[in-house]
């Protein structure tokens, strides 16, 4: 068959190129005459725009001759959609680059990666941590606030009052703004619209709406641990399955399956923090003793009024006292990964405020501790310390939305 549209062969031709081939068999000789009968014209135009923004996006920095030779488009649709979009303002002409052709240097193509952004803002019981990242997920700007939380009127709209300061101080438009993801140190609803279990702040069944009322864009919750696991899962896109481990003021987990964070049926998967390690031990926020909350938060590690660079600097140095305090959190740790491990044969990842903190030192005493437990052999592979430690949870909370618009677009 002989097909006379031009987009509808490069539609057929870019994805032949990303069909498995069992799926091209089940297609057989009749692939392209059903490709030509269900798919519209404005559909064929928007899968060649999405091909080729993406393949942009992608590749950082791209020539014409690029992008039709790895998607099989012709160059008049290339130059169209090149020429469409660069008016839209999602892309631009990002100067020269190299070709193999003799002549001029091709012009470079790359997006414009504040053409939208996100907003994280991590609550906390003190203070509230906001960032702007663009596209690619980096940090355009940060702000500390120091703003102690509380479930009143006047606080939520200080916040939103901060979250306006904020966006306006680096020059951001309000339509560029995608959404704001408010990280909380609770569980929320599925719809992320409300806190399922909000202990720490006394949280529990606050809305969305406290905050959204005051703001002109979409805003939604996000548990902090899986705020952070979305992180490591954003700069490890070949991650498909592990346990994350968040290490910060409190401790929190979160599962990845099949490159997903599993919430669970109820809606408190993961929550590790409220398992019990010493039936006798300290008081746990929960109310129970001895959750592992209460030995490997850093609110556990650390003494009133310490900072996490202080204690490392003692550690680090000839400080007998931290050292004895980080070895006995280092042993506690070590059997709650076990335990874990035991459970989900996965990688671990060591994350959250921590993370900056650990070096290979500490993971081979972990792996010595974890080998003298387990009764399986146990290689040195599966216990990571994370690739983004830093701002991992207000980025994290931006991110869905700039996932949501790199889907849609």
């Amino acid at each position: 068959m002989i097909l006379q549209n031009n987009e509808l062969r490069d539609t057929w031709y870019a994805q032949k190129s990303t069909i498995p081939a069992m799926e091209i068999s089940l297609y057989g000789k009749d692939i392209a005459t059903i490709m030509k009968r269900s798919i519209t014209p404005n559909q064929i135009k928007q899968n060649n725009r999405s091909l080729i923004y993406h393949f942009i996006y992608k590749n950082r920095k791209v020539s014409q001759q690029d992008i039709s030779y790895a998607l099989h488009l012709s160059r008049p649709t290339v130059t169209a959609n090149l020429s469409a979009m660069e008016e839209e303002g999602i892309i631009f002409k990002s100067g020269l680059i190299d070709t193999e052709f003799v002549g001029r240097k091709a012009s470079a193509y790359s997006i414009v990666a504040d053409y939208r952004i996100g907003i994280g803002v991590e609550i906390l019981k003190k203070e509230i941590k906001m960032i702007a990242v663009n596209l690619y997920g980096e940090k355009l700007h940060r702000m500390i606030s120091l703003l102690p939380f509380e479930r009143s009127e006047s606080y939520f709209k200080a916040v939103c009052g901060k979250l306006i300061e904020f966006i306006g101080s680096f020059g951001a438009r309000d339509n560029q703004i995608l959404g704001i993801g408010f990280a909380m140190q609770g569980l929320t609803t599925p719809d992320k619209q409300s806190i399922l279990y909000g202990k720490i702040l006394s949280c529990t069944g606050l809305s969305i709406t406290e905050f959204s009322r005051h703001l002109p864009f979409p805003c939604s919750f996000i548990h902090d641990a899986d705020s952070a696991a979305i992180s490591e899962l954003w700069v490890s896109p070949e991650l498909t399955d592990a346990f994350y481990l968040s290490l910060s003021k409190h401790l929190g987990a979160a599962i990845i399956s099949k490159g997903m964070i599993l919430d669970g049926k109820h809606g408190h998967s993961s929550t590790i923090e409220h398992i019990q390690m010493q039936p006798n031990g300290s008081l746990c926020y929960c109310g129970k003793r001895g959750c592992m909350e209460t030995l490997l938060s850093l609110t556990a590690l650390l003494n009133d009024g310490e900072e996490l660079e202080d204690f490392f600097l003692k550690v680090r140095g000839n400080d007998l006292a931290a050292q004895k305090r980080w070895k006995i959190f280092l042993s506690d740790l070590s059997k709650a990964v076990n335990m874990l491990h035991l459970i989900y044969d996965t990688d671990f990842i060591l994350g959250g405020y921590l993370a900056p903190f650990l070096c290979e030192e500490d993971l081979s005493f972990l792996h010595g501790q974890i080998r003298e437990m387990t009764p399986f052999p146990e290689p040195s592979d599966f216990l990571l310390i994370s690739k983004m430690p830093q701002h991992n949870i207000s980025i994290g909370a931006a991110l869905p939305y700039i996932q949501e618009f790199l889907q849609e677009i």
